[in-house]
């Protein structure tokens, strides 16, 4: 495991994402994976040369929090999460409707 790498239940990622803040770092990205029948979300903060990373591991049908209260600039990130992965995400600051990106399938990597 990654010394910047921190696994954390979905019942913790709005108070570890206010910590995160609350300690000068900013957000980098946000990236799912499908793996086998479960979706990992890894979140990655930044500040100056520092990286951490905070990975949730959910089931599918699975409701994920929205962290764009938080760091507003997520709610690109979670829209793409949800219309590549199917992956819902209550709360977004500027929720698309599933229409950021135009896909031939819907949620083609879920």
């Amino acid at each position: 495991m990654l010394d910047n790498l921190e696994e954390i239940e979905l019942v913790g990622l709005l108070n570890k994402t206010k910590e995160v803040r609350n300690d000068g770092y900013r957000v980098v990205q946000i990236c799912a994976t499908k793996i086998a029948e479960e979706y990992e979300l890894l979140y990655t903060f930044g500040k100056e040369y520092d990286i951490r990373q905070v990975k949730v591991t959910i089931a599918p049908g699975t409701h994920v929090p929205s962290i764009s209260d938080i760091f507003p600039a997520a709610f690109l990130y979670e829209n793409e999460i949800h219309d590549l992965f199917g992956i819902a995400i209550e709360g977004i600051n500027h929720y698309y409707n599933g229409k950021l990106y135009r896909t031939a399938v819907e949620a083609p990597f879920a």
